[in-house]
Protein backbone atom coordinates (compact mmCIF):
# COMPACT_ATOMS: atom_id res chain seq x y z
CA UNK A 1 0.00 0.00 0.00
CA UNK A 2 1.42 3.28 -0.79
CA UNK A 3 0.45 6.47 1.47
CA UNK A 4 -2.76 8.95 0.13
CA UNK A 5 -0.73 11.40 -1.24
CA UNK A 6 0.91 9.95 -3.47
CA UNK A 7 -2.41 8.02 -4.74
CA UNK A 8 -4.22 11.81 -4.60
CA UNK A 9 -1.49 13.37 -7.01
CA UNK A 10 -1.43 10.53 -9.54
CA UNK A 11 -5.13 10.91 -9.33
CA UNK A 12 -4.80 14.62 -10.59
CA UNK A 13 -2.41 14.05 -12.64
CA UNK A 14 -4.64 11.19 -14.14
CA UNK A 15 -7.18 13.74 -14.20
CA UNK A 16 -4.85 16.29 -16.37
CA UNK A 17 -3.85 13.98 -18.80
CA UNK A 18 -6.88 12.24 -19.65
CA UNK A 19 -8.75 15.80 -20.35
CA UNK A 20 -5.72 17.04 -22.48
CA UNK A 21 -5.95 13.97 -24.06
CA UNK A 22 -9.36 13.73 -24.95
CA UNK A 23 -9.25 17.21 -25.95
CA UNK A 24 -6.07 16.62 -28.65
CA UNK A 25 -5.82 13.26 -29.50
CA UNK A 26 -8.97 11.76 -29.52
CA UNK A 27 -11.19 12.54 -32.64
CA UNK A 28 -14.27 10.22 -31.75
CA UNK A 29 -17.30 12.36 -33.27
CA UNK A 30 -19.75 10.57 -30.19
CA UNK A 31 -17.49 12.06 -28.54
CA UNK A 32 -19.80 15.26 -27.13
CA UNK A 33 -18.64 18.30 -24.60
CA UNK A 34 -16.99 16.21 -22.10
CA UNK A 35 -15.78 17.43 -18.67
CA UNK A 36 -13.49 15.44 -16.43
CA UNK A 37 -14.70 16.37 -13.16
CA UNK A 38 -12.37 13.87 -11.04
CA UNK A 39 -9.72 11.19 -10.45
CA UNK A 40 -9.32 8.66 -7.52
CA UNK A 41 -6.69 6.36 -7.65
CA UNK A 42 -6.99 2.87 -5.11
CA UNK A 43 -4.32 2.81 -2.71
CA UNK A 44 -2.67 0.23 -4.70
CA UNK A 45 -2.28 2.43 -7.60
CA UNK A 46 -4.21 -0.31 -9.67
CA UNK A 47 -7.31 1.19 -10.79
CA UNK A 48 -8.43 4.62 -11.17
CA UNK A 49 -12.00 5.72 -11.75
CA UNK A 50 -12.63 9.25 -13.67
CA UNK A 51 -15.54 10.98 -13.36
CA UNK A 52 -17.16 12.86 -15.70
CA UNK A 53 -20.13 15.17 -16.90
CA UNK A 54 -21.34 15.75 -20.66
CA UNK A 55 -23.62 18.88 -21.49
CA UNK A 56 -26.17 17.93 -22.89
CA UNK A 57 -29.61 15.29 -23.61
CA UNK A 58 -29.40 11.53 -22.56
CA UNK A 59 -28.91 10.21 -26.25
CA UNK A 60 -25.48 12.46 -25.92
CA UNK A 61 -24.45 10.91 -22.61
CA UNK A 62 -24.58 7.60 -23.81
CA UNK A 63 -22.68 7.97 -27.43
CA UNK A 64 -20.18 10.10 -25.11
CA UNK A 65 -20.15 7.10 -22.40
CA UNK A 66 -19.60 4.84 -25.39
CA UNK A 67 -16.52 6.89 -27.12
CA UNK A 68 -15.02 6.75 -24.07
CA UNK A 69 -15.16 3.04 -23.57
CA UNK A 70 -13.63 2.63 -26.94
CA UNK A 71 -10.85 5.14 -26.19
CA UNK A 72 -9.92 3.72 -23.07
CA UNK A 73 -6.75 1.72 -24.25
CA UNK A 74 -5.49 5.39 -25.93
CA UNK A 75 -6.24 7.35 -22.75
CA UNK A 76 -4.49 4.12 -20.56
CA UNK A 77 -1.41 4.29 -22.52
CA UNK A 78 -1.10 8.31 -22.36
CA UNK A 79 -1.60 8.13 -19.17
CA UNK A 80 0.82 5.21 -18.89
CA UNK A 81 3.70 7.66 -21.00
CA UNK A 82 2.88 11.15 -18.89
CA UNK A 83 3.24 9.71 -15.33
CA UNK A 84 6.32 7.44 -15.25
CA UNK A 85 4.67 4.77 -12.82
CA UNK A 86 5.51 1.19 -13.29
CA UNK A 87 2.00 -0.03 -13.20
CA UNK A 88 -0.41 2.25 -15.03
CA UNK A 89 -3.67 1.84 -13.62
CA UNK A 90 -6.91 0.50 -14.98
CA UNK A 91 -9.22 3.24 -15.97
CA UNK A 92 -13.17 3.27 -15.52
CA UNK A 93 -15.39 5.76 -16.50
CA UNK A 94 -18.37 6.61 -14.60
CA UNK A 95 -21.19 9.83 -14.83
CA UNK A 96 -20.44 12.46 -11.94
CA UNK A 97 -24.04 12.83 -10.69
CA UNK A 98 -23.08 16.35 -9.49
CA UNK A 99 -25.27 17.95 -12.11
CA UNK A 100 -28.54 15.87 -11.19
CA UNK A 101 -27.87 16.40 -7.70
CA UNK A 102 -27.25 19.98 -8.07
CA UNK A 103 -30.84 20.53 -10.41
CA UNK A 104 -32.56 18.51 -8.25
CA UNK A 105 -31.44 20.59 -4.82
CA UNK A 106 -32.49 23.60 -7.31
CA UNK A 107 -35.82 22.44 -7.56
CA UNK A 108 -36.72 21.74 -3.59
CA UNK A 109 -35.38 25.25 -3.42
CA UNK A 110 -37.44 26.72 -6.08
CA UNK A 111 -40.47 24.45 -4.17
CA UNK A 112 -39.43 26.15 -1.19
CA UNK A 113 -39.46 29.72 -2.22
CA UNK A 114 -42.67 28.98 -3.88
CA UNK A 115 -44.43 28.03 -0.76
CA UNK A 116 -42.99 31.16 1.48
CA UNK A 117 -44.49 33.08 -1.38
CA UNK A 118 -47.88 31.30 -0.72
CA UNK A 119 -47.52 32.10 2.95
CA UNK A 120 -46.17 35.58 2.78
CA UNK A 121 -49.71 36.53 0.41
CA UNK A 122 -52.05 34.27 2.83
CA UNK A 123 -50.55 36.66 5.70
CA UNK A 124 -50.75 39.60 4.50
CA UNK A 125 -52.87 42.16 6.61
CA UNK A 126 -53.76 39.38 9.34
CA UNK A 127 -53.04 39.71 13.22
CA UNK A 128 -52.25 37.57 15.89
CA UNK A 129 -54.25 35.57 17.91
CA UNK A 130 -52.72 37.13 21.10
CA UNK A 131 -51.49 40.25 22.56
CA UNK A 132 -48.60 41.60 20.01
CA UNK A 133 -46.18 40.92 22.34
CA UNK A 134 -46.39 37.45 23.67
CA UNK A 135 -43.48 38.01 26.09
CA UNK A 136 -43.41 38.45 29.57
CA UNK A 137 -41.58 41.55 31.07
CA UNK A 138 -39.87 42.09 34.08
CA UNK A 139 -41.95 43.55 36.32
CA UNK A 140 -41.06 47.77 37.17
CA UNK A 141 -40.43 47.91 41.03
CA UNK A 142 -44.16 49.45 41.62
CA UNK A 143 -45.70 46.92 40.10
CA UNK A 144 -44.19 44.39 42.19
CA UNK A 145 -44.93 46.05 45.38
CA UNK A 146 -48.78 46.86 44.22
CA UNK A 147 -48.94 42.88 43.78
CA UNK A 148 -47.42 42.00 46.97
CA UNK A 149 -49.97 44.48 48.81
CA UNK A 150 -52.90 42.81 46.84
CA UNK A 151 -51.67 39.57 48.20
CA UNK A 152 -51.72 40.63 52.21
CA UNK A 153 -54.90 42.13 51.62
CA UNK A 154 -53.35 45.63 51.81
CA UNK A 155 -53.50 48.40 49.77
CA UNK A 156 -50.40 50.16 48.19
CA UNK A 157 -49.74 53.82 48.97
Amino acid sequence: MTDKARARKLADRIQVVVAETLDRRIKDPRLGFVTITDARVTGDLREATVFYTVYGDDEARAASAAALESAKGVLRSEVGRQTGVRHTPSLTFVADALPDNARTIEDLLDKARAKDAEVRQVSTGKTYAGEADPYRKPESEDEAEADDADDEGETAE
